[in-house]
């Protein structure tokens, strides 16, 4: 695959860029071509497994899987990290959710995902957020909210991470909804409708499934 620097994100209307990748549910790899004719996918994008917020995220993606499949669409999570380590990480906490690995965001920058240097300034707006999260009844402060996220979702980290950790800590999540003929027809990305407050939202799926349900049949 040839590797393309976007500085804006895919947007609706344009093709989606393929991508072959090594597939983390099962053995083998993983195409965007392979969905092509057959079904409409959103692929969604995360920094790591490192990354406590991502390993919520794709713990709540399961359940608007469910939503997506009723439409016919399916799902597929592309993931930051080295496909060894995230395997010994799925084999104590899987999950329902299609999984393949970018070890070097690559297919990030692809879709032009932004990946922001972790400045201390940056760091720090980043740890002054307060973090809502479901079933907390209040918003937490951001370190408070990630110590809650790791009993939730615990992760060893290794010198594996700190390296992925320090290449992507400023890496922008973000999802794609992509229609059989491989158009892109919705597409989030983080940090453009709140700024650094979308880093820690856990948003709900309506304006997902409002975009698959408009997909032809």
């Amino acid at each position: 695959m040839t590797t393309v620097e976007r500085f804006t994100p895919v947007q609706p209307g344009e093709p989606a860029p393929d991508f072959t990748l090594p597939a983390l549910h099962r053995e083998g790899s993983v195409s965007l071509s392979a969905y092509r004719g057959q079904s409409a996918v959103v692929v969604a994008f995360f920094r790591g497994l490192w990354c406590g917020f991502c390993r919520r995220h794709i713990a709540q993606l399961a359940t608007t899987q469910e939503k997506l499949q009723a439409l016919g669409v399916e799902t597929l999570a592309i993931v930051g990290t080295n496909p060894q380590r995230a395997r010994l990480y799925l084999r104590f906490h899987p999950t329902r959710v299609p999984l393949a690995a970018e070890p070097d965001l690559v297919t990030h920058r692809l879709y032009g995902l932004p990946n922001t240097a972790m400045t201390p300034e940056l760091d720090q707006a980043i740890r002054s957020l307060q973090v809502s999260l479901p079933g907390q009844p209040a918003p937490l402060p951001f370190e408070q909210a990630y110590a809650v996220l790791r009993q939730q979702h615990p992760y060893e980290h290794t010198e594996t991470d700190q390296r992925e950790f320090e290449r992507g800590a400023g890496q922008a999540n973000g999802q794609f909804l992509i229609d059989r003929e491989g158009v892109v027809r919705w597409a989030y990305v983080e940090g453009t409708r709140e700024g650094l407050a979308d880093t820690v939202k856990f948003s709900g799926d309506e304006e997902l499934l409002a975009a698959a349900r408009q997909l032809p049949a």
